[in-house]
């Protein structure tokens, strides 16, 4: 590797945990992926609770179409990854045999090579970071070395930014709830236990969550009817 490309990833490392949300983080991932392997597509699928996948972010939109196919056929080189797999490459989808039915719906898209690449950390799988092009056999080696080296900082860097945006947001209803306690400690003089007790009676009566109820009466100085 030579200096210029050291620097670069070294740019990236400290780019990509310095953003400050999962989107703003994904958007940075396949800034880098495009400029780090030179292919035509990016696109980041997360999963959920180890069986769902959602495409979090792409470069064009062509890119959610192409995931959403192996929803549909329940076959492809992402679910391979996700479930025992670090990466796969695939040269050619027109000669793809291992998922026959989504490289043939894939190459009809006009996507000929695909690169994909497991996200995770020492803890979790956070998804997988899939690179496309409409050139046959676009992917080598090296660049799959490349992808791995960018998926690893991108899992720890998303992995940190959605604790991070998980503690922000408890911090955040943490602080309508006591805004609509002093609300109502104000308006019935009552104290902070029994305020707090009439916000849960009207949370588990109205079936919504307690931050919601604590944002309706923050926001309309009522509760809810």
């Amino acid at each position: 590797m030579d200096n210029d490309f050291l620097e670069d990833f070294a740019q990236m490392a400290l780019d990509l945990h310095g953003e400050e949300s999962v989107h703003e983080t994904v958007d940075r991932v396949l800034q880098y992926a495009l400029k780090a392997v030179h292919c035509g597509y990016a696109g980041v699928v997360f999963v959920h609770n180890g069986q769902r996948i959602e495409t979090a972010a792409a470069t064009d939109s062509l890119v959610a179409d192409l995931e959403a196919i192996q929803v549909e056929c329940g076959e492809g080189p992402d679910i391979d990854v996700l479930a025992d797999r670090y990466s796969v490459i695939v040269g050619d989808t027109r000669t793809e045999t291992r998922w026959p039915r989504w490289a043939h719906a894939v190459s009809q898209a006009g996507i000929r090579s695909l690169l994909s690449v497991r996200m995770y950390t020492s803890s979790s799988t956070v998804g997988t970071l899939n690179l496309y092009d409409e050139q046959p056999n676009r992917f080598d080696v090296a660049d799959q070395e490349v992808a791995h080296v960018l998926a690893r900082h991108a899992a720890v860097a998303l992995a940190s930014a959605r604790e991070e945006e998980h503690l922000w947001q408890a911090i955040d209803s943490r602080k309508r709830i006591g805004q609509a306690q002093g609300i109502l400690m104000e308006r019935y003089n009552i104290d902070e236990e029994r305020a707090f007790a009439v916000l849960m009676r009207y949370s588990q009566s109205r079936n919504m969550k307690l931050r919601a109820v604590a944002e309706k009466l923050v926001s309309t100085r009522d509760l809810p009817h």
